[in-house]
Parts: C-alpha cells; sequence; structure tokens
C-alpha cells in the first residue's frame, strides 16, 4: 500500500534564568522572559504553603504586575492551591485550574506563572499542556529539588490509580526562573532534597561535579549560600544539556539516563504513603543501585562506598522500613521493577554505573541481588544507629 512519509522536527529554547527577588519592581528578570510586542495575560499559580511562610509575597506579586500592568495584565490575585503529592494525586484540582483559566479567558498566546515545588509544578504544567492544546507556561521553582531537576525539564505527571505520574504530558515552559531567595524559609528536611538529584546527575553525567559536592558536602549540610547557589546551578545546566544533546527529550527511546535510582524511588514514595520525600526516596533507590552495580561486577567497591558516604554526608537516611514489606513472599519494593516496565513499554531498560560518570544499560535486575542490596542497606542503618 502507499504510504506518505515525512519527517516533522519541532525547536524548543528552554531558558533557566537566575535571579533574586524576581517580583521586586526594578528586577527586569520576568519582564525580559515575557514581554513581547503586544500584552499577553497572565494568571499566577501560588501555593499555599509559600504564600503562609511569606505573608508578603502575594502583595509583591500584585504590586510586580500593577507596576507592568500595560504589557503584562494581571486577570486576578494570585491563585493559592495546594502543593506536594496531594496535588498530584488531584484530579479535581486539575479540573478546578482549567475552569479558572477558562473563565478567565486564558488563550494560547497567554502566561500561565505556576509558583512553588515540583509537584504543583506538574500540575500546572499538565493543565498548561491541556488547555487549548498549549498555554504557556512559566515555572518558577521554590525548593531546591524543583530548581536543580524537576522543574527544569519536559515533563508533566499526575498519580493516579495507584501508581506515580501514570497520567501527564511532555510540553517544555516557556522559561523557568529559580530565584535563590524563595528558597529561604524552606525547612532544612526540604532544602537536603534537591541534593539527591544532584548526586544523581553527577553519578550518570560528570565525575567532577561529585567531586565538587564531596568537597562542599559540610557547607551543602549547613545550606551555605554559595555553595547551595553552585550546585543547583550546575545540575541545572547538565540538565539542560542532556535535554539539548541526548537526541530523545521526549523519552521516544528505551534507556532514560537521568530515572537512575527512580525504579526503587517511586515505588518508596508509594509504600510510604509519600511521608518519604521524592528526594529521600531517590538517596535510597540511588543507593540500591549503586550496590547491585557492585555485586553485579560492574563498579568497585571504593567507588560504591564514595557514593553512599557522601549520600550519608549529606543527611540522607539510606533504608526505610517500607524497604522490608513484604507480598507474596517477596519485598513490595521490588513490584517496582514491573510497574517501571510497564511505564518503558515493555522492556526494562535501567541505566547502572560502571563508574562515576559513566553508565552501563541493563534490561534486566537479578532479584535476589536486588533483595540482598535492601538487606544490606538495612545492616548499614543498624550499624549507623
Amino acid at each position: 500500500m502507499p504510504v506518505i512519509r515525512r519527517t516533522i522536527q519541532v525547536a524548543w529554547q528552554l531558558r533557566v534564568f537566575f535571579t533574586e527577588n524576581v517580583f521586586a519592581p526594578e528586577n527586569s528578570t520576568l519582564c525580559d522572559a515575557l514581554t513581547e510586542a503586544m500584552p499577553r495575560k497572565v494568571f499566577v499559580v501560588l501555593e499555599d504553603s509559600l504564600a503562609q511562610s511569606l505573608p508578603e509575597l502575594e502583595h509583591q506579586i500584585n504590586h510586580y504586575f500593577a507596576v507592568h500592568a500595560k504589557p503584562l495584565p494581571l486577570v486576578r490575585p494570585p491563585l493559592f492551591v495546594v502543593g506536594g503529592e496531594a496535588a498530584k494525586n488531584s484530579l479535581t484540582l486539575v479540573t478546578d485550574l482549567l475552569s479558572q483559566l477558562h473563565r478567565h479567558h486564558i488563550d494560547r498566546h497567554s502566561y500561565l506563572i505556576a509558583i512553588g515545588g515540583g509537584a504543583l509544578l506538574d500540575v500546572a504544567g499538565f493543565v498548561a499542556a491541556t488547555l487549548h492544546r498549549g498555554v504557556r507556561l512559566v515555572r518558577i521553582p521554590t525548593t531546591t529539588l524543583s530548581q536543580a531537576d524537576s522543574g527544569l525539564g519536559l515533563k508533566n505527571g499526575l498519580n493516579a490509580f495507584g501508581h506515580k505520574n501514570i497520567i501527564g504530558t511532555f510540553a517544555p515552559p516557556c522559561a523557568v526562573i529559580n530565584d535563590f531567595q524563595l528558597l529561604a524559609t524552606l525547612p532544612a528536611r526540604d532544602k537536603r532534597c534537591g541534593y539527591a538529584e544532584a548526586v544523581k546527575m553527577a553519578c550518570v553525567r560528570d565525575a567532577n561535579f561529585f567531586a565538587d559536592i564531596e568537597r562542599d558536602a559540610s557547607q551543602l549540610v549547613a545550606f551555605d549560600r554559595v555553595a547551595m547557589k553552585k550546585i543547583i546551578h550546575r545540575c541545572a545546566e547538565l540538565n539542560l544539556d542532556y535535554l539539548a544533546g541526548n537526541g530523545d527529550p521526549f523519552e521516544t527511546g528505551p534507556v532514560h539516563l537521568l530515572d537512575f535510582g527512580h525504579w526503587a524511588a517511586h515505588k518508596i514514595e508509594q509504600l510510604s504513603r509519600f511521608r518519604i520525600t521524592h528526594g529521600e526516596a531517590v538517596a535510597i533507590g540511588i543507593a540500591i543501585d549503586v550496590i547491585y552495580s557492585r555485586e553485579a561486577g560492574l563498579l568497585n567497591a571504593g567507588t560504591a562506598g564514595r557514593i553512599l558516604t557522601l549520600l550519608e554526608r549529606l543527611g540522607f537516611n539510606l533504608f526505610a522500613d517500607e524497604l522490608l514489606n513484604t507480598e507474596a513472599h517477596q519485598l513490595t519494593v521490588l513490584s517496582g521493577l514491573e510497574e517501571y516496565r510497564e511505564h518503558l513499554g515493555g522492556q526494562l531498560s535501567l541505566p547502572l554505573l560502571r563508574d562515576i560518570g559513566r553508565t552501563v544499560t541493563v534490561h534486566d535486575l537479578d532479584l535476589v541481588m536486588v533483595t540482598k542490596a535492601v538487606h544490606e542497606l538495612h545492616q548499614r542503618a543498624g550499624k549507623a544507629g
């Protein structure tokens, strides 16, 4: 039969701006990112916990857009919405946001500005991608994790049917604006969470970056501003380099390099009912895959030890009681492998480590060896305690 074939290519420019006090009227970052020849309507979604921590932020946002009302008319005051996994678990929130945007006549040339952590950015990104088949999204991440990792990519995900990120889209944001000042009120636990993704990125992409994190670990634990800014900037740079350079930003291929440690992490979050944060779960997931890489003869023991020690130095616990949950006489966390296989389309393809900065793809894991890795982490936690 006759077939007509054409290759359709779409070019995207993903821009990440770094600033402080983005809503100060004299700060031109947001206007520089958004202003065009004609006015564009703006709708702002603000995570409620951030608004409570920074009660002056709502006024600053309103004042900023009052000053810049001609190019960027704000259609209503910022809409407060819940953040965290509660946001990603709520299809009601999605429909409410869609309704609000429709009510205020937000169109394909308008801007939805989402201010919050990675979960809220996921929800807002999904809404922006589906309304009119694409409203212009601006992300302003407000956690270390989202500024360094989750707020930068193309993915938007919702949780449903007992699975994490099973509903979602690939849709690049118009711009990402990292305002370091918005991290100031975060509790220590949330400041730390982004470090796990930075260690992951260093493990799979950049040995020099890993050495930098090792060297600066004491300053990072103390949440030193200079050290934190450096790790966020470098992690963001590596993320964008990977998205732009690996040829598969929409993950059509079988190997998702930046998912190192994530098959277990997503399951751990689910088993804990999200008591364990994403960053904490990623640290445990990395530890499992590092030990497995060592036991499989891919990674030498000294390098594996460096990675585990660094995660612990940064303040992560590498074991959680949920890891010992069992179902049908095996660890429940192991079902995360089958769920990840389904997510990939049927063939399991996992990145493991040959060295820091060097990966190898495997298509199966020995469940006995994974179980052994979990028990090693249990013993390690006992010795540490």
